[in-house]
C-alpha cells in the first residue's frame, strides 16, 4: 500500500502540529505541538476544555492577592494547563508563548519564562519538554540567550528575515519559526498578486535562505517552518528540520498521494557560496529596518498576539 504525502513527509522532516486543540493532536500523533495566544483563545470557547480553565481560576484565586495578580497568574496557569494535556499525547516538547506585550522587554520576558518554566515544574514536566515561545526582536533574542544559558529551551516566533535568524542562532537558540504564509500574504497583497509558484512562493524562499545559511555555518539552532496556506508551501520545505502546521492542512497531506521528495538538503547547503554575517546591535536594527515586509509583519504579528491574549484574558476575567 502506498503511503499518503504526511507519513513521506514524516520521514523527511519532524512534524508539529499548530493548535490548542487537543482532539486534533489526538488525530495526527505529531512528535511536538506549538500554541500561541490566538490558539488557545480559539480553544478556549470550546465547552470540552471549560476544566482546564476552572482549574486555573482555582489556581489563580488561591495564589493571587490583587485582582490584577490573579488575571496574570490565571493566563499563565491555563497556558500550562493546555500545554500539559498536550504532553500526555504526544512523545517530545510543547511550545509556551511569553506574553508578547513583553517583546521588547528582556527582564520581562525572563521573568515570564521562569515562572511558567516553575509551573510547568509543580505539574512534574521538566524544562526539557517546554520550548518557550519568545519574539525575534532584538530584545527576543537577548532573553534567549541567557534562558539558554540556563538550559531553558527557546523557540524564536514571528520570525521574517535572514537577520532575525542569525541573531537568534548567535544567541543559541533552541529552535526558530519562521513564518512561511504571512511572508507570502506581504507580498500577494504588495505585488497586487493573486500567488505564486511554489517553487517561487516568498514565504519558501526565505525559509531556504535561512536554512542554507545555518547548515552551510554549521549552527544548531534548529528551524521549523511555520504558519502555511496552503500543502504546497509545505511539501517545498519537505527535508527542513521541523514543520509545524494546523490540523486542515495535516487532513490535506493525509488524504493526498503521490511522491514527496526531497527539497532542503544540508549537503547542498555546504556547497553554496554564502558570506557569513556579523551583526551587532546597530547594523541588526539597520538590515531588519530595510526589510519592509519583515517590519511590517512582525509588528502586525506583536499586535495580534498581544490583541488575542487580551481578549482571552477578558474571557477567562468574567469567571473571577
Amino acid at each position: 500500500m502506498n503511503k499518503n504525502k504526511l507519513d513521506q513527509l514524516k520521514e523527511l522532516t519532524t512534524i508539529v502540529v499548530d493548535t490548542g486543540d487537543i482532539d486534533s493532536i489526538k488525530e495526527f500523533t505529531p512528535t511536538d505541538a506549538t500554541t500561541n495566544p490566538s490558539l488557545i483563545l480559539a480553544a478556549a470557547q470550546k465547552p470540552q476544555y471549560k476544566g482546564l480553565i476552572d482549574e486555573a481560576i482555582a489556581y489563580s484565586k488561591s495564589k493571587g492577592k490583587s485582582r490584577q495578580e490573579q488575571s496574570v497568574l490565571m493566563m499563565d496557569k491555563l497556558f500550562v494547563n493546555f500545554g500539559k494535556e498536550i504532553l500526555k499525547l504526544i512523545p517530545g516538547r510543547v511550545s509556551t508563548e511569553v506574553d508578547a506585550r513583553l517583546s521588547f522587554n528582556v527582564e520581562g520576558s525572563i521573568n515570564k519564562a521562569h515562572q511558567l518554566i516553575d509551573l510547568y515544574k509543580a505539574e512534574g514536566i521538566p524544562k526539557e519538554r517546554i520550548l518557550i515561545k519568545l519574539a525575534s526582536t532584538w530584545e527576543g533574542t537577548l532573553a534567549a540567550k541567557e534562558l539558554e544559558k540556563e538550559g531553558i529551551h527557546c523557540n524564536m516566533t514571528l520570525m521574517f528575515s535572514l537577520p532575525q535568524a542569525i541573531q537568534c542562532a548567535e544567541a543559541k537558540a533552541t529552535l526558530i519559526s519562521p513564518f512561511v504564509g504571512r511572508i507570502l500574504d506581504w507580498y500577494k497583497k504588495s505585488q497586487g498578486v493573486s500567488g505564486y509558484a511554489p517553487q517561487e512562493d516568498p514565504g519558501v524562499k526565505s525559509v531556504t535562505e535561512i536554512y542554507n545559511y545555518y547548515k552551510k555555518f554549521g549552527y544548531k539552532t534548529q528551524i521549523m517552518g511555520a504558519s502555511f496556506r496552503n500543502v504546497d508551501e509545505i511539501l517545498e520545505l519537505a527535508g527542513c528540520d521541523l514543520l509545524t502546521i494546523s490540523p486542515q492542512l495535516l487532513d490535506e497531506l493525509k488524504k493526498a498521494e503521490g511522491p514527496v521528495p526531497r527539497k532542503l538538503d544540508p549537503a547542498n547547503s555546504k556547497n553554496l557560496d554564502i558570506k557569513k554575517q556579523v551583526l551587532d546591535e546597530k547594523s541588526f536594527r539597520w538590515q531588519f529596518n530595510q526589510n519592509a515586509m519583515a517590519t511590517e509583519k512582525l509588528s502586525e504579528g506583536i499586535r495580534k498576539f498581544a490583541e488575542d491574549a487580551a481578549k482571552l484574558e477578558k474571557h477567562l476575567e468574567q469567571s473571577l
